[in-house]
């Protein structure tokens, strides 16, 4: 095992678990897990494929160069992965599912070799959907110039209800988008993904423009001569 806090925190799931199929949000202790807090994380979710940061150790601020909590679980991906992430988290949720990603940093002038390993364990939220994750993003080697970004190298998906371990990308039906997104009105979860747009306003004229006349503004001037 490269990355031990990644088994120390599953280790802590399941026997937070017990004998339940995930367990809740509620029961996490943070001081159970206290040599880990810097890379853990807890993901709430938005849409199929997308979850954002609800609490980040400040390791995940660290490898960003800035505060992640409210962005999305993808900000920490090259483009080219950011999809094949998406369906990893999404069978965490649907499944439900454990989910674990071998990753690799993006290179470039102050960023060296970074290797890091993923873990993503779904919980069950206050209101009694599977919409939370408690996750954990380990490192290995030193961090360079920020943001540092990753590429997915592996992913392994483990259905919490006993079935072997299979690819990511074989678990989910082509159309599980589309198919959830059009089950999003019943979805408590999936109602508002307004996220931080600002509201449209309605437009209002200026009070201070002139009053209208029936004088024109312009006149056509002729010279006969």
């Amino acid at each position: 095992m490269r990355f031990p806090l990644l088994q120390n925190v599953e280790e802590y799931w399941d026997r937070l678990r017990g004998d339940r199929l995930v367990p809740d949000r509620a029961d996490l202790d943070p001081r159970r897990i206290q040599h880990a807090l810097a890379s853990a994380f807890i993901l709430e979710r938005l849409a199929p494929g997308i979850a954002r940061f609800r609490l980040a150790g400040t390791h995940l601020n660290e490898l960003m160069g800035m505060e992640v909590r409210g962005m999305p679980l993808t900000s920490f991906f090259l483009p080219e992965s950011r999809k094949r992430v998406g369906t990893a988290l999404e069978q965490s949720f649907r499944q439900p599912a454990k989910v674990r990603l071998a990753l690799a940093g993006d290179r470039g002038i102050g960023k060296p070799p970074l290797d890091a390993g993923l873990l993503l364990l779904p919980l069950r939220s206050d209101g009694g959907e599977i919409s939370r994750v408690l996750g954990c993003l380990a490192t290995l080697g030193p961090i360079g110039r920020t943001p540092r970004r990753f590429d997915v190298r592996s992913t392994s998906v483990t259905p919490i209800l006993g079935l072997e371990e299979l690819d990511s990308d074989d678990r989910l039906d082509a159309d599980w988008t589309a198919r959830t997104v059009a089950d999003a009105p019943d979805h408590p979860v999936l109602q508002d993904v307004s996220g931080f747009a600002e509201p449209v306003r309605d437009f209002r004229p200026s009070p201070h423009r002139p009053e209208r006349t029936e004088t024109p503004h312009l006149r056509v001037v002729t010279d006969d001569d």
